[in-house]
């Protein structure tokens, strides 16, 4: 049997990111001095999207007390929805999948129907295909930020002029709240994606989910 010398690598690449994810949420309940006043970067930020009820202003981590200005600050922020959008498509993967539905047809000749969801996929989709997804990510990371045209009206925005499905028709009220409601789905991504690659890992069962 042939072996797939990409399959541990990224076996070990993607336990690897479980216990960075681990460690960075332990960090949450430990204290650091931080670098800038709380109380004044709180005055600062406390009005930006995504400090709300219930909890306001929050940052355990205190990620913020390393922001000196509103550059780093928009990184921070670009950082943000990007990886809730991809832990958003990530979550509805894991749900499609374990529902049961799967494209039709096969690539290389492993069907996608065989294909599992979570760590195990890597050890039975072919290299091509690994290829193809780490290719995919390489130009959506490059090839699809700070275009001219339209959009870039805030961190994020990623029309580049040719895609715009009527944002310009919303007023600037139904902006900001469109725009925290997919700040917030995408930190509930995050975490639950996080949650569900550690329980993957401690072989879980969960309601709906089911043997991880």
């Amino acid at each position: 049997q042939e072996l797939d010398p990409i399959s541990p690598c990224l076996s070990e690449t993607m336990k690897l990111a479980v216990l960075s994810a681990l460690v960075s949420a332990a960090a949450a309940f430990t204290g650091s001095a931080p670098a800038k006043s709380s109380t004044a970067l709180k005055a600062k930020y406390a009005d930006e999207l995504g400090a709300q009820v219930p909890l306001g202003y929050w940052d355990p981590l205190r990620v913020l007390s390393h922001v000196d200005n509103d550059e780093k600050f928009t990184f921070f922020r670009e950082a943000e929805i990007t990886h809730g959008r991809v832990a958003m498509l990530a979550m509805l993967g894991q749900l499609v999948v374990r529902a049961g539905f799967h494209w039709d047809g096969d690539f290389e000749g492993v069907a996608y129907a065989d294909i599992p969801p979570g760590f195990a996929a890597f050890d039975v989709m072919p290299a091509g295909l690994k290829a193809d997804i780490i290719a995919t990510m390489a130009f959506l990371q490059c090839g699809v930020r700070n275009i001219e045209g339209t959009g870039n009206e805030f961190p994020g925005d990623y029309r580049n002029g040719w895609i715009d499905f009527g944002w310009d028709n919303f007023t600037d009220e139904q902006k900001l709240k469109k725009r925290a409601i997919e700040l917030n789905n995408g930190r509930a991504a995050m975490m639950g994606i996080t949650g569900l690659m550690v329980h993957e890992q401690l072989h879980t069962s969960l309601p709906i989910i089911g043997q991880l």
